[in-house]
């Protein structure tokens, strides 16, 4: 046999004997695998006995198998040590800090009424890291839906809301433990419902009889609620505010809800709304029934007391009331002190005067009208720092007419008498407690009315901060 043969048998063996060693070896690699996943899923199912917890049927991998019924039943410090969770929350930590981030997490809020509104409180709820949401709603999605839902595609029409939710929750933050009822709120699923002490419930419901029923039974178990009014036939997301139900004079539907929880249950206010001050921009379509002829709408509910006529949606307006809603629930969960927006009906003239008559006083007091406010540190002082009310009157819920007719019997005064009308040291107070301030010293207010003092004081130390001062 020549050389070049021998060479060509040495070469085909070598390439022989080590794929059958590759073969072999690939074959080991694998049985040692198996081994270590089914240990893995042992040791999963152990985790899972132990805590009673029961593993969700979609799985996610991203390093071997991955359940979140285990890691939801962990305190929130304990559930932010997950590496994955923790990253995922990572600019919310950033935000609040390790510790308001654990309140956030181990946070239970109930979401009532799936729509527009309460898909997108839900959605960023979850999304912040809070530990539990139920999510209530009766009705399913529809196609017209989709122009305002969170999540819902195509593919859930004819599915409920709230197991639509649910389903997609599952795959953004699966180690937050929602629960979904399909059910229409009222008193017969109250206890069902609102037990359990949840930190928050979301109102997003748009039926009157439904949203006055679920507010009242939050005020009777003192539970904080946030209630969202009309979001419907709006156009412009700068005029959303959130203040008290007695301050959301302009919205239909909080007059309407606002007169029955005074007439029914003797509730004046105390509750916090989401609502827009800009007036409708379309009207409640009329109804028409299969023939083309406009018709009774009630005699096509399926729902006792649940509208069938359409109200115009543009979509974005109620998701930005959900964001709203979410962002003020995840602040208050956190402990992170949020200064809304006061809703004074003020125009710059009744500023205006009030400069004026600051400046007036400032000269007949102090023989100089030399302040360190302008009309623009007024407007903030009025209605940042002091709501359009006499800081002895906070507690009011003037608004309207009644509000800016109270200019009329409102000035701004020193709070301390030794220091210049700067932003932080003027109060606004009516005529006659104007007087008595002036013979009085802030010593004397310390020690006769603490706690005025004290509120006053946070007050001002706000301004400071705000101007930096």
């Amino acid at each position: 046999m020549s050389d070049r043969r021998i060479q060509w048998c040495l070469i085909g063996t070598s390439a022989l004997l080590g794929s059958l060693c590759t073969i072999a070896a690939l074959n080991l690699f694998s049985r040692w695998s198996t081994k270590m996943k089914n240990k893995r899923t042992s040791t999963l199912v152990n985790l899972l006995e132990e805590s009673n917890a029961s593993c969700p049927d979609a799985l996610f991998g991203i390093s071997g198998m991955r359940c979140s019924g285990v890691l939801n039943n962990l305190s929130g410090k304990e559930l932010l040590k997950d590496e994955v969770v923790s990253e995922q929350l990572t600019r919310n930590i950033q935000f609040f800090g390790m510790n308001s981030q654990q309140r956030v997490a181990e946070s239970y809020v109930v979401i009532v009424g799936l729509g527009g509104v309460g898909s997108h409180a839900a959605s960023m709820l979850l999304r912040s890291g809070v530990g539990r949401l139920l999510l209530v709603d009766f009705d399913q999605v529809s196609l017209s839906s989709l122009n305002r839902h969170a999540v819902a595609t195509r593919a859930d029409v004819g599915i409920p809301k709230a197991i639509c939710l649910q389903k997609h929750f599952s795959s953004i933050f699966p180690e937050c433990r929602v629960e979904a009822k399909v059910q229409l709120y009222d008193e017969s699923s109250e206890e069902e419902i609102l037990s359990g002490k949840p930190d928050f419930v979301l109102d997003c419901i748009d039926n009157i009889d439904t949203k006055v029923a679920l507010l009242s039974a939050c005020v009777r178990r003192s539970l904080k609620v946030l209630s969202a009014m009309g979001a419907g036939a709006r156009a412009d997301p700068t005029r959303i505010r959130v203040a008290d139900l007695g301050e959301s004079s302009i919205d239909p539907l909080s007059r309407a809800v606002r007169y029955r929880l005074r007439k029914d249950h003797g509730i004046e206010g105390g509750i916090p709304v989401v609502f827009s001050v800009e007036k409708p921009k379309v009207k409640l379509l009329p109804f028409k029934g299969s023939s083309g002829e406009e018709e009774n709408p009630s005699d096509y509910q399926i729902v006792p007391g649940f509208r069938v006529r359409i109200i115009p949606v543009m979509g974005t307006i109620p998701a930005i009331f959900g964001q709203v809603m979410a962002s003020y629930v995840v602040t208050q969960l956190a402990e992170l002190p949020v200064h809304t927006e006061p809703v004074v009906n003020l125009d710059l003239n009744h500023y205006r005067i009030l400069h004026q008559r600051l400046l007036e006083h400032e000269e007949l007091l102090y023989g100089s009208a030399e302040v360190l406010v302008g009309v623009e540190e007024v407007c903030y002082i009025v209605k940042e720092l002091w709501h359009g009310r006499s800081a002895r009157d906070q507690s009011s819920r003037d608004v309207g007419r009644k509000m800016w007719r109270s200019v009329n019997e409102l000035m701004l005064v020193r709070w301390n008498r030794e220091q210049p009308a700067s932003v932080s040291n003027l109060i606004l107070l009516k005529f006659e407690e104007a007087d008595a301030h002036e013979t009085t010293t802030i010593e004397n207010i310390k020690e006769q009315e603490p706690e005025f003092h004290d509120m006053v004081t946070a007050v001002l130390k706000r301004a400071m901060v705000d101007f930096m001062l």
